[in-house]
């Protein structure tokens, strides 16, 4: 008899952002192993949950028999404790944290004290907590989480084509949702710095999950007269996302914080050197030699760096090679399904009601 798990994620399932990805490959590779996954998208709005919102997960989680293992991703969970606290005695509910909501940039101080509140309450209801990194895990210890009922899974990383990653001159890439804590007007800012240098730059991602935010970085390009080095090309498919991991020479990500950076190991799958910031899991994330940190949020720092290495092209070969090397050490998507299904399986079953 096969193992059964409920996963319930807010929305459409098929987003395309790190979290829902790591989401739909964890249900691809717990299925491979044999498990029976339900996947439930919810309906209306999260993090900040709208009545809809609360009536869809009390519903999903009342439809379920007493004893179902349910993985509740945080994004549904962390605003909606009462609903996690009414149905935790009969069902074994599992968060699946990829960070803290109030660790989200641009927040208004209400909301922020709120979701920490919500947060903190919803995963006392919960028997056990995954995250997406050792950092992650270390943060929820802040939300009063027992360590015994933490556990922590990584992304793996698919192969990719290898990027040459030798052009002149360098075509940057970014790929991350046009969101704050993306932090996109850093690196505008900080290439506008360095425009006398000859580059060329990709940015790749949603503008739909927080438009006023996508209008500014638009904005920011047009006023430094950028629009024929920055190009902003919005969400794209798989088929064109490799092609641009292929075409490009360096690999940026100018988050303000990153619960794990799925992009980071992407691009190391693809042989990039990466510029990125230390902004939470990322000090972890990008392995040594494979590139450089610069800390969160700095203009200057992220345009001396941008800089030092559009102008050598001996310094980019050389983090070329470091994640080249570092490629062959990715952790696979089949590893990670196994190391959540083994956590899956340390969970005891909700006595039956």
């Amino acid at each position: 008899m096969s193992e059964r798990l409920d996963f319930i994620v807010p929305g459409d399932p098929a987003q395309r952002t790190g979290g829902y990805l790591y989401d739909a490959r964890i249900v691809e590779e717990l299925r491979r192993l044999g498990w029976t996954v339900c996947v439930h998208g919810l309906p209306g709005r999260f993090p900040d949950a709208d009545p809809t919102a609360r009536d869809a997960l009390h519903a999903t989680l009342a439809a379920l028999p007493a004893g179902q293992r349910v993985v509740i991703d945080g994004l549904a969970l962390g605003g909606l404790p009462e609903v996690a606290i009414e149905h935790a005695g009969r069902l074994p509910l599992v968060a699946l944290v990829h960070h803290p909501l109030a660790d989200e940039r641009g927040l208004d101080p209400v909301l922020r004290r709120c979701l920490l509140a919500s947060e903190r309450a919803a995963l006392a209801a919960v028997r056990m907590a995954i995250t997406t990194s050792a950092f992650t895990a270390r943060r929820l210890l802040d939300f009063g989480v027992r360590a015994e009922r933490i556990r922590w899974v990584e992304p793996g990383a698919a192969p990719l084509p290898l990027s040459a990653a030798d052009g002149e001159p360098p075509h940057l890439l970014c790929v991350a949702s046009l969101t704050p804590r993306k932090g996109q007007d850093v690196l505008v800012r900080a290439l506008e710095r360095v425009r006398a240098l000859p580059w060329q730059c990709t940015l790749i991602g949603s503008a739909s999950r927080d438009p006023g935010y996508a209008d500014e970085i638009a904005g920011l390009v047009r006023r430094a007269g950028l629009e024929d080095r920055i190009r902003v090309a919005g969400e794209c498919a798989d088929a064109a996302l490799l092609e641009a991991y292929a075409a490009a020479d360096l690999f940026v990500l100018p988050s303000h914080y990153e619960g794990y950076g799925m992009v980071v190991a992407e691009a190391i799958a693809a042989g990039l050197p990466v510029l990125a910031t230390s902004g939470g899991a990322l000090a972890a994330t990008l392995p040594p030699g494979a590139g450089v940190h610069v800390p969160p949020g700095d203009v200057d720092a992220l345009a001396g760096t941008l800089a030092e290495l559009i102008g050598d092209r001996s310094r980019r070969l050389c983090l070329r090679d470091g994640a080249r090397l570092a490629r062959a050490s990715l952790r696979s998507w089949t590893q990670a399904g196994e190391a959540f299904a083994a956590a899956l399986a340390a969970l005891a079953p909700a006595p039956a009601a």
